[in-house]
């Protein structure tokens, strides 16, 4: 499992003084990159060699808020994928509480847009 931290600022947040919906997707967004780079891909050489990773499907639950200033862990733990995609399970916590969760699902492609295998440490992770 990885874990990456973060503070909630008050851009991230609404009217209301709670975290918007939609900057949980940036919070998870942020977790995974650390993790590919935590793994030693380069992303920037990948794009370099002609793939590229993307997101296929987010399933998201929101189960309590988050506010201002609170700091959050976000906690990337592999479920079971293929050789072409990758489906993480991240949590959003605060202390002991989730308040977020969700399954995404990776994939990797070429830059003009056809699917291709992930690479391998990615696959060697995933086993």
């Amino acid at each position: 499992m990885h874990s990456f931290d973060l503070r909630v600022y008050y851009e991230d947040t609404d009217m209301a003084g709670i975290v918007y919906y939609a900057n949980y997707l940036r919070f998870i967004e942020r977790a995974r990159s650390e993790w590919v780079r935590d793994l030693g891909i380069d992303q920037a050489q990948m794009k370099a060699d002609g793939m590229v990773f993307a997101v296929r499907r987010v399933e998201a639950d929101y189960l309590s808020p988050a506010r201002y200033d609170d700091v959050l862990r976000v906690e990337t733990a592999i479920q079971p994928g293929s050789g072409a995609r990758l489906v993480l399970r991240q949590d959003v916590r605060r202390g002991d509480v989730t308040l977020f969760s969700a399954l995404v699902t990776i994939i990797c492609m070429t830059t003009e847009g056809a699917i291709c295998r992930l690479p391998a440490a990615i696959r060697q992770v995933a086993r």
